[in-house]
């Protein structure tokens, strides 16, 4: 029985692992054709998944939008991280 409950867990940990593995900017820098961008296109791709994926985080603590130079930090550090 403690076999069967631990290789469930060992199953489910590495189904986990590979679903938040997919949604990085760049497992989705894929062309129309199926096939992966290269050179100035994912450069493009990446730079605008990443502005997409930290824009609606951009929220101060009272959950008002930032703006100026809070939200161009803010930007900045997301995007590294991204």
């Amino acid at each position: 029985m403690m076999k069967r409950i631990f290789l469930a867990a060992i199953v489910a940990t590495f189904a986990a692992g590979s679903a938040f593995a997919e949604d990085t900017c760049a497992s989705k820098a894929v062309g129309k054709d199926g096939k992966p961008l290269a050179g100035a296109a994912k450069t493009s791709f990446l730079k605008k998944c990443k502005e997409d994926a930290c824009a609606p985080k951009a929220v101060s603590a009272d959950g008002k939008p930032l703006a100026g130079a809070a939200k161009n930090s803010f930007m900045k550090k997301c995007e590294m991280g991204a």
